[in-house]
């Protein structure tokens, strides 16, 4: 066969991909002239490639495994040992139909209520605070309302150091030395409160509906009728809220949106398709998860080369969701562009590819735009406020990434 994957002259490009971040991939695929290319990364062979045959590639069902396909400081803190992303063929299937049954209509517009509930609330506390940053008021308000949506009673003088445990676990994800340890320690803090929960609905101390995420993962059995041991229960109960914090990042940037781009106020508005739109590109416009990775189940040959099981593949979804092949003029803010989409599952992956019953695709992505559009219908007919002066940049070196200032606001009135 005839290999026409590039390799990278670099003995290995760890240092680099945690300097350069999001663009570490696009530079070298321009490099390259290629979609992808093989490198090591932490002294092992992977190959990098982005765009819709890439993603297809990743997340044809059952072709990857993603044991051993992140680091163990990245996997403890986005998924860990145990979780639905761990597991592969029925037992994936088995219990990801656990999460998606919670992805309902009704569920979602209760958690949309719920979000809009605790926003409201918080307006006139960022009143009278004169400033607040919105990245982390929005983080509090998530993680209230998907704790009431889970059934997980959280008291509201600890919802804040709460908030932080969670909010920790995203940001130090990708990170090496301090703020990775802080993250690994308020995670195990964390999980004791998480399976205090679990242990408490099921014997009855904590009175949870069916239908909850609690009763859920509580309740959950496996293929061979066993409940989950109480540490893979606590690992999913807070593979629901933290995903759900995360979402905090994707509203901050639209919010930013709205601020570089004022002609879409008024449309988003006015125009629930276009507020769908505008949803959409903020999540493929602006980061979120850089790269997503799996290792081969079996051997499969692709661009002429012979991969062995084990082989490691990366996913670029910051490139991927800037393919100049895929989408026009990728570098410019366009809600418009998505009037055209066909709905392609691989050529769009903000939160992966693929179908997401089969495959490790986020579950929660349905819940990520539904929240996000209320989010904007809040930020634009709620409320009134100010932008003062400040950094609003943001720097695609640090992963994840988010508006250097976490975009502070003033003057907050309610409408």
């Amino acid at each position: 066969m005839s290999d026409d994957i590039p390799r990278l002259d670099a003995f290995d490009s760890s240092v680099a991909l945690l300097r350069e971040g999001y663009g570490f991939g696009a530079r070298r695929f321009a490099r390259c002239s290629s979609d992808a290319f093989e490198t090591r990364l932490m002294l092992r062979k992977a190959v990098v490639a982005f765009g819709k045959e890439a993603a297809r590639l990743l997340y044809e069902p059952d072709r990857m495994t993603r044991r051993g396909a992140l680091p163990v400081t990245v996997v403890t803190l986005l998924q860990d040992f145990g979780s639905v992303q761990m597991l592969d063929g029925e037992a994936l299937r088995r219990r990801k139909q656990m999460f998606m049954s919670l992805m309902t209509p009704a569920g979602l517009a209760l958690f949309e209520d719920l979000v809009e509930g605790e926003w409201r609330a918080g307006i006139p506390e960022w009143a009278q605070a004169g400033q607040v940053v919105l990245f982390d008021a929005v983080r509090e308000v998530l993680f209230r309302a998907v704790c009431a949506w889970s059934g997980v009673p959280l008291d509201r003088r600890e919802a804040d150091a709460r908030t932080r445990q969670f909010a920790a676990m995203v940001e130090g994800a990708a990170s090496v030395g301090p703020r990775n340890l802080r993250a690994q320690v308020l995670r195990h803090r964390a999980e004791r409160w998480a399976g205090d929960v679990i242990e408490r609905a099921r014997s009855g101390a904590l009175e949870v509906e069916e239908g909850r995420a609690v009763h859920a993962i509580a309740w959950h059995r496996d293929g061979e009728g066993r409940l989950l041991d109480t540490k893979v229960a606590r690992v999913e109960l807070i593979n629901v809220l933290r995903p759900t914090v995360a979402v905090a990042r994707f509203i901050t940037f639209a919010a930013l949106a709205l601020r570089q781009y004022p002609e879409c106020r008024a449309k988003v508005i006015a125009d629930d398709e276009y507020l769908r739109w505008f949803v959409q590109e903020v999540r493929r416009y602006y980061p979120f998860f850089p790269m997503v990775g799996g290792r081969a189940r079996e051997g499969f040959d692709w661009r002429g080369r012979r991969f062995p099981a084990g082989s490691w593949f990366l996913l670029d979804i910051y490139a991927t969701n800037h393919d100049p092949r895929i989408w026009s003029e990728p570098a410019a803010f366009r809600p418009e562009r998505f009037a055209t989409w066909d709905g392609d599952p691989y050529s769009f992956v903000p939160q992966g590819g693929g179908d997401h019953g089969v495959t490790h695709r986020c579950a929660g992505e349905w819940l990520t735009i539904s929240v996000m559009e209320r989010a904007v219908r809040l930020l634009t007919t709620a409320m009134t406020y100010d932008v003062p002066l400040q950094d609003l940049g943001v720097d695609l070196s640090r992963m994840p990434a988010a508006p250097r200032s976490g975009l502070r606001i003033s003057q907050v009135r309610p409408v």
